[in-house]
């Protein structure tokens, strides 16, 4: 019997044994593609470390950008020998010609250059090794400024109030409002002044206008990238006119000041000595003011009477001396 040797066979490598048909045997011999081949045709590598993908914290939220900013994630995982990683958007493959993805030994960083409103979706990163796979789940909302609000107009003008009502913007922006802005500008100055900001109602009461003055308004939209771009103005102006003031006159009581006539110093006698000057004096109350008349009397012999000019004369008993009016 004679012996054959079997060269060495490398680890890993495939052994194949076949059976030696016995010399003079019948029958035909099997084909290559029937002969018994070993246990396996591909050894796998074995799992030394389970994927996990570790997600950081400030993606577990929804990841927010505005329109024409840069996205761009970094995801790190783990997984050995080096698992595949890929991404989907909303159950999807992604647009390569708009998004980059680049998988590493232990990340995967999915960039947008550019970022738009269509943009927004869920993307979804897959770890796979072996039979084993992890998943992280990403929200990305691009937003952008709201459109300006429609239809403002002037509801009513009383005293020093306006009443406006408007309609909410068509386009939001991507993203709920935050409020309005409310202006106002008197047609003096032309300046703008806010009265109202983060407002929520469509309809608000502007107080405090200025009387003589003419008022226009505009609003505007409000979100998280700020105030739209434009705002609509009032057609008509409101006109805070002066109130008309009206006096009305009481009617005035005629009173009675008219007063009988009343000494309040009566006259005193006086005596005087030939070729002096004298005086007499009395005080008289009266209402209307009275026509005041002396007259001056000698009644007794050797005594004086007044002149006209004022001056002391002598006179005879029972004789009127001198008659003088007042006013």
């Amino acid at each position: 019997m004679e012996s054959a040797t079997t060269p060495e066979v490398a680890l890993g490598s495939k052994l194949k044994v076949e059976e030696a048909s016995p010399a003079g045997a019948e029958g035909p011999q099997a084909s290559p593609q029937q002969r018994v081949c070993g246990p396996t045709s591909q050894l796998l590598p074995p799992v030394e470390e389970h994927p996990k993908i570790r997600l950081p914290r400030a993606l577990r939220q929804t990841y927010i950008r505005k329109v024409g900013d840069t996205v761009n994630l970094l995801i790190p995982f783990q997984g050995k020998p080096k698992p595949q990683a890929t991404w989907t958007r909303d159950g999807r493959a992604l647009d390569t010609s708009h998004v980059s993805v680049r998988n590493g030994e232990q990340d995967s960083i999915l960039f947008i250059r550019e970022a738009q409103r269509t943009d927004s979706g869920r993307y979804q990163l897959c770890v796979q090794l072996g039979g084993l796979e992890a998943t992280a789940t990403v929200d990305i909302l691009v937003i952008e400024r709201p459109g300006p609000p429609r239809s403002i107009k002037l509801v009513d003008v009383w005293g020093s109030n306006a009443t406006l009502e408007w309609t909410a913007p068509q386009d939001t922006g991507n993203t709920a409002l935050l409020g309005y802005t409310v202006q106002k500008a008197d047609t003096k100055s032309g300046l703008w002044f806010t009265v109202l900001e983060h407002y929520h109602r469509t309809s608000c009461i502007v107080s405090d206008l200025i009387v003589g003055n003419s008022y226009a308004f505009r609003v505007f939209a409000e979100n998280q990238c700020g105030l739209s771009e434009t705002a609509p103005v009032t057609v008509d102006l409101a006109h805070i006119q002066k109130a008309a003031t009206i006096y009305k006159t009481k009617g005035f009581a005629q009173r009675d000041f008219s007063e009988a006539p009343k000494f309040t110093q009566p006259l005193v006698d006086c005596t005087t000595i030939t070729g002096y000057d004298t005086q007499l004096f009395c005080c008289v109350r009266a209402s209307p003011k009275l026509l005041i008349e002396t007259n001056y009397k000698d009644t007794v012999p050797g005594k004086v009477g007044i002149n006209s000019d004022g001056s002391l004369k002598k006179g005879s008993p029972g004789s009127l001396t001198g008659t003088r009016r007042y006013s």
